[in-house]
């Protein structure tokens, strides 16, 4: 090479090493240190306290469930006018400032819906988008300010014929949005799982209201327990062309479904967080890690890989 060509080419290369330096952190824009766990759901009187936190991650608590039926047995729906359905016993609003105080990286919100309520299918069920949307601003306000909540995270798995996806995108996108600018929420998250007929009024939620949307919780356990890695990462990529970067990857603490930390779930978190595919990670549940009797392994496993995010 001549000298002109050489110092021509030490010119570009001076050009591009800023630009290179910042499209190198673009590559891993999509990891976070966010972990989520959701709690309460089974009454087995699990504690946020129980739960290790560790100091270096977003640590969000998750209470299952709010649900729109009344308490009494058997339930009945009730138009959006949420009832608390976790255990309040044990995580009661003094509780939660408790835990938030103790820990600055915590923050705690509810989930919507679930899958059963005494036994019978929990349904999505509205009279209307807008009376659904008035009944549920109204209530979950309530709960949200007693309780000192930060968000909410969309559970819905079962639906009446009458509740459309469209329905479904109007009343849970207008909900958050309402939320979100009275400033009742900070965040709000969805919990698609793989089943086809679940996903299409997720997909319709995400289509028209994604803005509002911080984290996708995809219940990857809802997977087989024969799951592999290279089944897993497949799955991944499939749920993040129909939710963008935002899919949080996931466990159930029982090992019973999906792909588990013996199967090699962690290689393949830490693989998706090299390729800068990491949002974080939720585990399903406390109250089943605490039934373990593991000493909670999984989540500190779980947030020790997310405190070395870069």
């Amino acid at each position: 090479m001549s000298p002109m060509g050489f110092s021509k080419l030490f010119s570009y290369l001076l050009l591009f090493k800023p630009l290179l330096a910042l499209l190198l952190p673009m590559a891993a824009a999509q990891n976070s240190n966010l972990f989520t766990e959701y709690i309460g759901a089974l009454f087995n009187g699990v504690k946020f306290t129980d739960v290790p936190i560790n100091p270096n991650v977003q640590f969000h608590f998750i209470l299952a469930f709010a649900i729109d039926y009344t308490t009494s047995n058997p339930a009945s729906a009730t138009d959006g006018q949420f009832n608390i359905f976790w255990d309040s016993s044990n995580l009661a609003p003094s509780d939660v400032s408790s835990i938030k105080q103790s820990h600055a990286n915590v923050k705690v919100g509810l989930s919507l819906g679930g899958y059963s309520i005494y036994d019978n299918l929990a349904t999505f069920h509205p009279t209307s988008v807008d009376s659904w949307v008035q009944n549920a601003v109204s209530s979950l306000t309530s709960i949200i300010q007693e309780y000192h909540l930060d968000g909410i995270d969309i559970d819905y798995e079962n639906f009446i014929s009458s509740a459309d996806p469209d329905t479904f995108a109007e009343c849970i996108g207008r909900l958050v949005t309402t939320l979100k600018n009275n400033g009742v929420i900070e965040f709000a998250s969805i919990a698609p799982y793989a089943d086809e007929t679940v996903q299409t009024y997720y997909k319709a939620l995400w289509k028209k209201y994604s803005n509002v949307i911080d984290y996708v919780n995809f219940q990857f356990y809802s997977y087989p327990n024969t799951t592999t890695v290279s089944e897993f990462l497949a799955y991944d990529e499939t749920q993040r062309s129909n939710y963008g970067g935002k899919v949080l990857t996931s466990i159930i603490s029982d090992d019973s479904k999906g792909l588990t930390p013996e199967n090699g779930f962690f290689d393949a978190c830490k693989t998706l967080q090299q390729q800068g595919k990491l949002p974080g990670i939720f585990i399903w549940s406390a109250d089943t890690s605490k039934a373990k009797g593991n000493n909670f392994e999984y989540e500190r496993q779980a947030q020790a890989l997310l405190a070395n995010v870069q």
